[in-house]
């Protein structure tokens, strides 16, 4: 499996205050890469920082044979980029549908003619969406801000979709509703660099895992093996804890 993203000793941070230090990553073409750690270990940081929205530097920032460190945000999305925020960053006043052809920018910048028909799949994908499509995106409920928000991303047909706490303050129903367009998502080919604090769904949906604390990627490997790790277990998987 090739490699779409390849970070090596990444550092990035705001102002003096360096928040990543030396990070290492790969994620392959094709597959489910998560990140899972606390609040303020620095994964909201590293999806900033690829995406250019924050201040970065690395010995290496390889995506599909470019040079991100050379990219403007701008481009990068070009190059097939696309980030879901936390906070979902929707055009509240404006209709689902409109929120969606915005999110059509990458595939018209590039020609395609026919971008407007990748409506039909979101629509397919969410039909809550469709039944909302004239509706102000900002009356719409939190799990279904998520979904436009991932529809809108799915519109300029990434090459990577990285998702920042797409779980974040939902409800348990709503949740596992998300992990299973995740699944789909996976299983039609696209890849996806998931941050999650959500340890035991990320890990159910993913390839491959991370443990991110303070700035620095502390555990590794295959997604099934680092579920059964015991410090991943005591630390974020706990009997206790519940999805």
């Amino acid at each position: 499996m090739s490699a779409l993203l390849e970070v090596a000793g990444l550092q990035a941070g705001y102002g003096r205050a360096e928040v990543l230090q030396g990070l290492d990553l790969v994620a392959p073409q094709g597959q489910v890469v998560t990140v899972i750690g606390p609040n303020g270990a620095g994964k909201s940081t590293l999806l900033g920082a690829l995406m250019g929205l924050i201040p970065s530097r690395a010995q290496r920032l390889q995506f599909d044979g470019q040079d991100l460190r050379r990219l403007t945000l701008e481009e990068r999305v070009l190059a097939g980029l696309a980030l879901v925020p936390e906070k979902r960053e929707l055009f509240g006043s404006m209709s689902v549908e409109d929120n969606l052809l915005l999110g059509g920018w990458r595939p018209r910048k590039l020609g395609d003619r026919r971008w407007r028909e990748g409506l039909d799949s979101v629509y397919a994908r969410f039909p809550r969406l469709k039944e909302r499509r004239a509706q102000a995106a900002g009356t719409l409920s939190g799990g279904e801000r998520q979904m436009l928000a991932l529809g809108r991303a799915l519109m300029g047909q990434p090459r990577l979709l990285m998702l920042d706490e797409p779980s974040l303050g939902l409800a348990p129903l709503i949740v596992r509703e998300i992990f299973v367009i995740i699944e789909q998502l996976r299983a039609s080919g696209v890849s996806i660099l998931l941050v999650e604090q959500n340890a035991r769904a990320a890990l159910r949906v993913a390839d491959h895992g991370h443990v991110l604390e303070t700035g620095e990627l502390v555990l590794g490997g295959p997604a099934e093996q680092l579920a059964r790790d015991p410090r991943v277990i005591e630390t974020y998987l706990g009997a206790g804890r519940k999805d």
